[in-house]
């Protein structure tokens, strides 16, 4: 599970730099700089999720351990 965190996390990250490289003056125009921090709060978002799914993942190790 910590590889799809991870990659919701690098997602958010690229996307979120795309925008800020290559759209800035674009979103600055159009009014819609709210994107960048679309972004920003899906990346952050991700660490509480991480830290889930590396839960997840050391209990269903120590349950398949126990059997």
């Amino acid at each position: 599970m910590v590889p799809f965190a991870l990659a919701g996390m690098a997602a958010w990250a690229v996307a979120g730099l795309v925008l800020l490289v290559f759209f800035r003056d674009w979103l600055a125009t159009n009014d819609h700089r709210n994107w960048l921090w679309t972004c920003l709060a899906g990346f952050l978002w991700g660490f509480p999720g991480l830290a889930v799914m590396m839960r997840h993942d050391a209990n269903r190790r120590r349950r398949r351990a126990a059997r």
